[in-house]
């Protein structure tokens, strides 16, 4: 018998896992591997468009509907495809990382979805991309279990027709797998390795739970990246012989440069698409970030003072829900992050009535459905979406064709009243360093001062820190943003930590490094595109 051909890809610095030999099987990293040849140059090719368009940006300040597309936002013939049963009903949907607590946790949580997160969610160590990926096989062929072992709870899985259906995001563009490199050393991009291997063995698993391969797509940031997720998936269902259309897609309306191309977005994969998705802290972060040259009227005041209720924040989930439903698509509202507590009722009270009139306005605008992040979150959502939707699994029906938003509305930051404030600055710098420390111990979803906060927190902080320091910001007090303030304030936040958790567990941790890494993409001269990007280089395993 002759021996089984040599893997197209390799696994370099990487300790051997448990299992993974199930996941990482010569079929599967074949796949990938073609992934990789097909498609990647053409990944590149897009990343270097981004940064043209930025420079763009830079120079105009101001973003518009593109002229060359004018003809699909006028086209009223096209629709995309229609949902499947298992996609048609979204009210409430769950979000975390693979890990094996949490597959069991949000897959019996009532919500009708899971965005099972290999993305901002999850700190990209080796661990928690492979042993996600056999969590997730595990949960569909119920050979799943859990038991804590600190408390002894054990957890298992609800019956099939009681479990939400997954909905998986893989990893952004921007972001490569450094441990399964080509034969010319290149590493893969994560997407490519997340999308692959959880395509590769589940898709046809799926089909036969009547379900099928679903999709979140994250940092999406034009229509031409659109396209390719669609070439991507024609060519990923032909591959292992599923019908085309097989795979839906709700793509993230997460960057500012999106926004102005939703239509577009959809156009490109009609066939495939099952909605959009208003991700909060991600879009102010990249506003932020393309317009940081913008001057004054872009100066963003504390992420909290950012409500969805902002003239400009309405402006944009008004214009999804009216795109998603003039195309037959799915509106998919934002995160509702809080924790609850188990010491403090009064607290969760208040939180408690603020996601509900959160999920109100969701509902009563037209969302057909919204994220929590937090199982005890999951009545109070379903509620609100109840009471508007009754027994429709939707409300694409509702049209919304009295929004108007013009270009400049979506850009209108100085819109808003409220200013950055020195408990801002503070409250950045803590949830900074406390989300990165936690990241680059493998932990992507980390619930911080009851919040559960992914890497899109991160993000929003340093950016904020950035900005005000570079547009010279003057806080209530008087203090004005400079680096030096910036670094009092973590040099007392890092003494705080250190009282807090006492010396054993400080020094155990990864402290100093988060914070001298969030002084950096906060400080430096030249902006980095993505906090993670400088943090993988950091993060072990």
């Amino acid at each position: 018998m002759s021996a089984p051909a040599p893997s197209p890809l390799a696994i370099v610095d990487a300790e051997p896992l448990p299992r993974q030999e199930e996941v990482l099987t010569d079929a599967a990293l074949a796949f990938v591997a073609e992934l990789h040849r097909r498609f990647t140059p053409r990944r590149d090719e897009l990343l270097a468009r981004r940064a043209g368009r930025r420079a763009e940006i830079a120079r105009t300040s101001t973003l518009d509907f593109l002229p060359e597309t004018a003809a699909i936002r006028a086209d009223d013939s096209w629709k995309v495809a229609p949902a499947p049963a298992a996609l048609n009903d979204r009210r409430v949907e769950i979000t975390g990382p693979t890990d094996r607590k949490m597959t069991i946790n949000a897959l019996n949580s009532g919500a009708k979805v899971w965005l099972a997160d290999f993305e901002d969610a999850s700190a990209p160590t080796w661990e928690n991309v492979i042993l996600g990926q056999v969590n997730l096989i595990d949960a569909y062929t119920r050979n799943i279990d859990f038991t804590d072992p600190a408390s002894g709870k054990s957890y298992a899985l609800r019956p099939n027709e009681e479990l939400a259906t997954v909905v998986m995001r893989p990893r952004g563009w921007h972001l490569t797998e450094r441990h399964l490199v080509d034969a010319d050393g290149t590493p893969v991009p994560g997407a490519f390795v997340d999308f692959g291997l959880y395509f590769f063995h589940n898709a046809q698993r799926l089909l036969d739970l009547g379900k099928g391969p679903y999709f979140y797509l994250p940092k999406t940031e034009s229509h031409q990246e659109a396209r390719l997720w669609n070439d991507v998936f024609v060519f990923a269902q032909d591959y292992v012989g599923i019908p085309q259309g097989t795979v839906r897609a709700t793509v993230l309306i997460e960057t500012i440069t999106a926004a102005y191309e939703m239509e577009e977005i959809l156009y490109e994969l009609r066939d495939h698409a099952a909605g959009l998705n208003a991700g909060r802290w991600d879009y102010l972060f990249s506003i932020v970030k393309n317009f940081r040259d913008g001057g004054a009227k872009f100066v963003l005041p504390d992420r909290n003072a950012v409500t969805m209720t902002a003239p400009f924040m309405r402006a944009y989930t008004e214009l999804l829900v009216r795109t998603c439903h003039k195309r037959g698509a799915h509106a998919i509202g934002g995160m509702a992050a809080f924790i609850p507590s188990r010491r403090d009722a009064e607290v969760n009270q208040v939180a408690f009535e603020k996601v509900r009139a959160d999920k109100d306005r969701e509902a009563n605008d037209g969302f057909d459905g919204s994220w929590v992040a937090h199982p005890d979150l999951v009545p109070i959502a379903m509620e609100s979406f109840d009471k508007v939707l009754g027994d429709k699994p939707n409300q694409k029906d509702r049209l919304r064709e009295d929004v108007h938003v013009e270009a400049a509305d979506l850009i209108a930051i100085d819109s808003l009243e409220a200013k950055p404030t020195y408990h801002g600055l503070i409250n950045a710098v803590q949830v900074g360093i406390r989300y990165i420390e936690a990241w680059l111990r493998g932990l992507g979803a980390v619930a911080i001062f009851n919040l559960m906060e992914d890497a899109a927190t991160a993000e929003i902080s340093r950016s904020q820190i950035w900005q005000w320091i570079n547009a010279g910001v003057e806080f209530e007090n008087g203090d004005r943003a400079t680096p030096e303030l910036a670094r009092k304030v973590a040099a007392e936040e890092l003494s705080n930590i250190r009282q807090e958790i006492g010396e054993q567990a400080f020094a155990a941790g990864h402290w100093q490094e988060a914070h001298d890494l969030l002084l950096r993409v906060s400080l430096d001269e030249n902006y980095a595109d993505f906090l993670t990007l400088p943090a993988y280089e950091q993060l072990k395993g």
